[in-house]
């Protein structure tokens, strides 16, 4: 069998696989809570609520992908109402955009912070592999979507405001502790990686669906 079949609609859209996604989607997600609990408190004692939103990155980012994901199980045909269309794909995009971007991002800040000398643990490598694998979905899984261009910028415009909120009031996720004279850098990268994955996301979308000939990159009546 060609590796191939494996990025086929038809092994990625199997119901079981589907089935499977969800099952670890859905209490990954829960976790990815839990495990901002400290920060969340921190940020409620510490800052205005209104920032609260903006603190557990990974976690939201992997329950836009979930509900982005059970949609398309559940409903794969594009809804008739122009509302659901435009709440469903900006979704996805928002699924898409932060799982690439917190994926990479996680993986990356684990390694710089090993690079300077922070002690790799097992849940360290626990978080490579599961963010690591939220980029390869949202990679994997943007081609089956229907967010358009107008989806896509409003994911840009929220994932840079999150950037915006994290670092200019101090709610951005915490860093080993060799990194945080590394703040600025950080800051930097982290802003630089949502251009990434938002060009990442529009190729994913839409460069398959192009190679075949089927669509332009800006098609129309998409949101």
């Amino acid at each position: 069998m060609s590796w191939r079949f494996y990025l086929s609609r038809t092994f990625l859209m199997n119901p079981t696989l589907l089935t499977l996604m969800t099952i670890f989607y859905v209490p990954g997600t829960v976790y990815g809570y839990i495990w901002y609990r400290g920060q969340l408190i921190d940020t409620w004692n510490e800052h205005p609520h209104w920032q609260l939103p903006f603190v557990p990155d990974s976690p939201t980012a992997s329950l836009f992908f979930a509900l982005a994901l059970i949609w398309l199980w559940a409903a794969p045909k594009r809804p008739a109402s122009a509302f659901v269309r435009g709440v469903r794909g900006i979704v996805e995009a928002l699924g898409v955009v932060t799982s690439i971007k917190y994926g990479i991002w996680a993986a990356a800040i684990i390694f710089a912070g090993a690079a300077q000398g922070d002690e790799l643990v097992w849940q360290d490598w626990m978080l490579v592999v599961s963010h690591g694998a939220m980029a390869i979905c949202a990679l994997l899984y943007a081609r089956f979507f229907s967010f358009g261009p107008a989806a896509l910028a409003v994911a840009a415009a929220w994932t840079f405001l999150n950037d915006a909120v994290d670092y200019g009031f101090g709610v951005y996720p915490y860093l080993p502790f060799v990194l945080k004279d590394d703040l600025a850098g950080v800051a930097w990268f982290t802003f630089l990686l949502t251009a990434f994955s938002v060009l990442a996301a529009l190729w994913a979308r839409f460069a398959p669906e192009a190679a075949r000939g089927r669509t332009s990159l800006v098609p129309n009546k998409k949101f």
